[in-house]
């Protein structure tokens, strides 16, 4: 196995598990601040509201990103899986 691939395939490993997390990461992200402000704001300090209203916004993203999120990890793992069926021959 070539230097440069393991190198490449490293790196396209990583940028997938980036693109692959983003959505939800920036979803939560986005949720849990808009969240802590309207706590602080009206002074309730009901924790179980983030927590729910974050799963809510995850299933919501999953929803709208699953069919880009499986396609983009079906091409990585096939792109894989092509090169280890070249590399045996």
């Amino acid at each position: 196995m070539e230097n440069d691939f393991v190198l490449h395939l490293g790196r396209r490993a990583l940028e997938t598990a980036l693109l692959l997390s983003a959505p939800v990461l920036i979803v939560t992200l986005l949720i849990g601040f808009a969240t802590a402000m309207l706590q602080a704001v009206t002074s309730i300090r009901d924790m179980t509201m983030g927590m729910v209203l974050k799963l809510a916004g995850v299933g919501v993203t999953i929803l709208v990103c699953g069919n880009w999120m499986i396609q983009l990890s079906v091409s990585f793992t096939t792109d894989v899986l092509n090169y280890i069926q070249t590399m045996g021959r």
